[in-house]
């Protein structure tokens, strides 16, 4: 099965915080970039994940060619096409940047969104930028179109929660306000997180993805339980086995790939599957901290 992701890396400070490091990363297919990529580093607003610590936000780049981008040749060759770097703070300390890699050949449709707000200016949530791939003009439209208040739509839902968020099925669900736009191109899965910045500004990642081509074969949710001791599943779907309720087998800190994450903060990779989980598939995981006011809040696990 292809996936709406191609490609996922992370970046950390080094020791003297002066530079980004290569942290880790899964490619797939991307094998050029992926040789590429690893011997590499990145200085504050150099390159995609320099940007992203520059700027203290996501940032999508959605054209490589002409751009700050300095892989642009191995991209080109591996099929990759749109990047998205997703700075990951705590408070003001930067802990990683994580940079998210799609294409947009007709296999593979989808549409990766970043939305915004600034309590001082709206009470309202608006689209900063997307990437649209195939979808053509008119959900792009709709979508720059749209605003959200907090609990309203998928980017408000997720603002409102301070946690991942994920709708299987956006032409009937109630939350997805653009569904007669999604269904149309169709982008029928969907799924949001909280993105952490410094300062009072909100920011939310939306990924939409098309029936042949989901955000990931699977996705699970884990929040901390009540004592902050262990993470425990709060929500899931894989697209084999469907809709996965809330588990009760806990994950304690450095316990596997997510445990690791739950420790750190920073983003883990794994090109096996954490046995834990009992996942299907073989193009390994990551485990996406969300570090919200200082505080991981969650972690989201994607499998490929």
């Amino acid at each position: 099965m292809k996936t709406f992701i191609r490609a996922v890396e992370y970046w950390v400070p080094s020791n003297d915080r002066g530079i980004l490091e290569f942290g880790g990363g899964l490619y797939g297919g991307a094998t050029r970039f992926a040789a590429v990529s690893r011997g590499l580093c990145f200085g504050r607003g150099e390159g995609l994940p320099g940007q992203a610590w520059e700027a203290g936000h996501p940032i999508v780049l959605k054209q490589f060619e002409g751009s700050y981008f300095r892989r642009t040749a191995a991209a080109k060759a591996d099929g990759l096409t749109c990047g998205i770097a997703v700075p990951i703070f705590a408070g003001d300390f930067l802990l990683s940047v994580m940079v998210i890699f799609c294409g947009d050949d007709e296999a593979h449709a989808g549409a990766i969104e970043l939305w915004h707000n600034d309590p001082d200016e709206s009470h309202d949530m608006m689209l900063v930028d997307g990437y649209y791939g195939t979808t053509g003009d008119t959900f792009e439209f709709i979508s720059r179109s749209t605003s959200f208040r907090r609990g309203n739509g998928l980017p408000g839902m997720a603002w409102q929660a301070q946690a991942p968020v994920f709708l299987e099925d956006l032409g009937k669900a109630s939350g997805f306000l653009r569904a007669d736009g999604a269904v149309k191109v169709g982008i029928n899965r969907g799924f949001a997180l909280p993105c952490s910045s410094p300062g009072a500004a909100h920011y939310v990642m939306a990924f939409l993805s098309a029936l042949a081509t989901p955000i990931a074969q699977r996705l699970e949710i884990w929040q901390p339980d009540a004592t902050s001791t262990v993470l425990l599943r709060s929500a899931g779907f894989c697209e084999t086995e469907g809709t996965l309720g809330a588990g009760t087998q806990g994950i304690a800190r450095g316990e596997g790939a997510i445990g690791q994450t739950y420790l750190t903060g920073v983003p883990t990779v794994m090109e096996a599957f954490d046995s834990m989980t009992d996942a299907p598939g073989s193009g390994g995981m990551v485990a996406i901290p969300v570090v919200l006011q200082s505080r991981l809040a969650s972690v989201m696990a994607l499998y490929f």
